[in-house]
């Protein structure tokens, strides 16, 4: 079990070659990429900016990811997000499921994307071609795809 929060790139044939490496307890490996889009809705974005709160992010991604191993049989996870300014076409998020079995990885990897989009505590600004510049509110749709997930932990939050 792994989190990062970083500024660099990842590449994500090394992080998933670090995370199975010498591994023969899984079968199955499902990874998520989100990267910047050239726009939002019909507007161009010039860059898009990442911000957190340090520790608190880190720790708050920590715990959803100890949710995800106590809720499915998962060998191993990696969740890595970005920060700071990226531009269209660069990695923004990573994640990384393993487990014996595809079942546990794909229902697993999709819980962990769902709470990023949703929950996660990164605040992040679009940047237009004009000069101007908009923070971005997490989608309706993306909070109602975490609402199938309920349970205790995140009832509370």
């Amino acid at each position: 079990m792994a989190v990062r929060v970083e500024h660099k790139d990842f590449d994500i044939g090394a992080e998933i070659a670090a995370l199975t490496g010498g591994r023969t307890d899984i079968g199955a490996v499902v990874t998520f990429t989100g990267t910047v889009r050239g726009s939002a809705g019909d507007a161009p974005i010039t860059s898009m900016t990442l911000e957190h709160y340090p520790g608190m992010t880190e720790a708050e991604l920590a715990r959803v990811e100890a949710e995800a191993n106590a809720r499915w049989p998962l060998s191993a996870t990696l969740i890595v997000h970005r920060i700071g300014e990226l531009h269209p076409g660069d990695n923004i998020v990573l994640v990384i499921t393993a487990s014996a079995h595809r079942h546990a990885a794909f229902e697993a990897a999709e819980f962990l994307m769902d709470y990023l989009k949703s929950r996660a505590p990164f605040w992040k600004k679009e940047a237009r071609p004009d000069g101007s510049a908009r923070w971005v509110d997490a989608r309706e749709t993306d909070t109602e795809a975490m609402q199938r997930w309920k349970s205790s932990a995140f009832e509370k939050g």
